[in-house]
């Protein structure tokens, strides 16, 4: 789930302009190993795609059948082992790291259904997986954009 919120977070706003942490092939090749893949020309490209495609499937813009395309030719293989059941992905290797996040994404909708979710402000393109008990949160950072929306409503409140 680490390394979904990553991606999905991977291009920020930063003093309202955005970064994106997989456009240049250096900073995306680390990004990519950080998180377990080969950092190939290849592999970036498909983690923009995921990326973009998540984005707009957590945000409701996009139905969840447009990750389907990235899912062609993976198969999963179910193997018992003495630690239990263990199941391996085979897909082409530029694709793995961008499965994996696909499926981190579709086991967060099973065992966490609307928790993973876009940032309350708008001027913010960050998003949160809400692990409270009481399902309410609404920002990325409470320090960072949940100040700043108090703030907000408490100036417009006292003007």
């Amino acid at each position: 789930m680490d390394t979904l919120l990553d991606l999905l977070n991977s291009r920020p706003l930063v003093n309202g302009e955005e970064q994106d942490a997989l456009a240049d092939p250096a900073g995306g090749r680390r990004w990519a190993r950080e998180h377990g893949g080969e950092g190939s020309l290849a592999e970036l490209a498909l983690l923009r795609q995921t990326r973009d495609i998540l984005r707009d499937t957590v945000r409701g813009e996009s139905s969840p059948t447009a990750l389907n395309p990235l899912l062609e030719g993976v198969h999963q293989t179910p193997e018992v082992t003495s630690g239990g059941l263990q199941w391996t992905l085979t897909t082409p290797p530029h694709a793995r790291l961008a499965v994996e996040v696909v499926l981190a994404w579709a086991a967060t909708e099973k065992q966490l259904p609307g928790r993973l979710r876009p940032c309350a402000n708008e001027e913010c393109q960050l998003f949160l997986l809400d692990r409270s008990r009481a399902n309410r949160a609404r920002w990325c950072s409470m320090a960072v954009c949940g100040n700043r929306e108090k703030a907000r409503r408490h100036y417009e409140r006292t003007r």
